[in-house]
């Protein structure tokens, strides 16, 4: 609040408007660590209530935490765009569209929504981010810890992979939902086709997805190798 005693109204807000963006960033990731927790509390205890039966209406009780969550991701591109978050763009673009993705396709087929594999996706996803948004706090606190660093880019990247291959394990099972679901060509149209062919897309997305996460996980080991070089040597100035 020292930033009130500047007579010049310009340098006041040259002074508060790292406040403020400090402040937002926080209450971003406090909101983010929030929400995945509630989901991940509240999926554990109906499967610890209503055993296996709790996998098939886990999408209805938590789907739209869960997807106000994913959205709310995408503000992270601007985050690193604009330099509030220090992080490369082109993996967290990378993880980030992949879950949104998969989540617009879960919402759009009803079939799938009550498949346990989904229930899967979301108690892997929402590990990772219980995992990665408290270090994120601890950064923008300034109080970074060890531990957390060595969990966000160590157990971290195991999780992503097996997220990733349950993304395509989910796709292979929504797969005959969707080509029911595709409307069929008559020979009025075999000529021009009118619509898109979404099995087809599905198959095509599958290798964009795995090369994806390929490039994914070298940067991330990239990244990990970075930040626990940078963490021994400044252990070592001290």
């Amino acid at each position: 609040m020292r930033c009130l005693f500047y007579p010049d109204k310009r340098r006041v807000l040259r002074e508060c408007k790292p406040s403020f963006r400090l402040a937002y960033i926080f209450l971003y990731n406090l909101f983010q660590f929030c929400g995945h927790t509630w989901v991940l509390a509240n999926t554990i205890a109906r499967f610890l209530t209503f055993g296996h039966d709790a996998l098939a209406d886990t999408f209805y009780s938590v789907g739209f935490v869960m997807s106000l969550c994913q959205l709310l991701s995408i503000l992270e591109l601007f985050h690193i765009a604009d330099g509030i978050e220090k992080a490369r763009l082109l993996p967290r673009f990378v993880q980030v569209m992949e879950k949104n993705i998969m989540l617009i396709m879960i919402i759009m087929l009803e079939e799938i929504q009550s498949k346990p594999v989904v229930c899967a996706q979301f108690f892997l996803w929402n590990i990772m981010d219980i995992i990665r948004y408290p270090h994120e706090l601890l950064c923008v606190m300034d109080r970074p810890s060890i531990t957390m660093l060595w969990i966000r880019y160590t157990l971290w990247i195991p999780l992503y992979i097996l997220s990733v291959a349950n993304e395509g394990v989910t796709i292979y099972q929504a797969l005959p939902y969707v080509e029911r679901r595709a409307p069929k060509s008559s020979p009025l149209n075999s000529t021009v086709s009118t619509h898109i062919n979404l099995p087809f897309v599905l198959m095509v997305y599958l290798p964009f997805l795995t090369l994806g996460a390929s490039v994914t996980v070298w940067l991330l080991l990239k990244e990990r190798h970075h930040h626990l070089e940078k963490w021994k040597k400044k252990m070592k100035r001290i």
